[in-house]
């Protein structure tokens, strides 16, 4: 695609935007989660994401922020456990301090032994336990 494309397609979509949000501009769909679907259910979306990462901003260090911000570039969905666990702690106040980068690599590794624990695969060998004399026939 041309530049001239690209930005005949993103003025469509922000005209489709400020028309689903009733004129209110792109303002409500951006954000962590990046342009929603339009209506309210993206500007809840983004409301919540703000909300966790101003959250998320009060526990962490900036360390730490930036490695979760790497972990979610590769991998979504256990980043997105580790802030919940993350949250889960600090609501509970089992969290005295803010989480460092070197916390926050103890806490995936624990998170990776357990999975590893959990996802354990146990093979067993069933030996045979009669006799086999076909072997044996070519040795006559």
């Amino acid at each position: 695609m041309d530049d001239a494309e690209l930005q005949a397609i993103r003025q469509a979509r922000l005209a489709e935007l400020q028309k689903n949000n009733g004129g209110a501009g792109a303002r409500g769909s951006s954000g962590i989660g990046g342009i929603g679907a339009g209506g309210s259910g993206s500007s809840d979306t983004s409301r919540e994401d703000d909300m966790r990462a101003s959250q998320l901003a009060q526990v962490l260090t900036q360390e730490a922020r930036e490695r979760l911000a790497r972990i979610r570039i590769v991998r979504s969905e256990r980043a997105r456990n580790v802030e919940d666990l993350i949250l889960r702690l600090a609501r509970n106040g089992q969290i005295q301090k803010k989480v460092t980068e070197q916390d926050l690599v103890q806490l995936l590794e624990q998170i990776s032994k357990q999975e590893s624990q959990n996802n354990r695969t146990k093979i067993v060998y069933e030996r045979r336990l009669h006799e086999d004399d076909d072997d044996d026939d070519f040795f006559d």
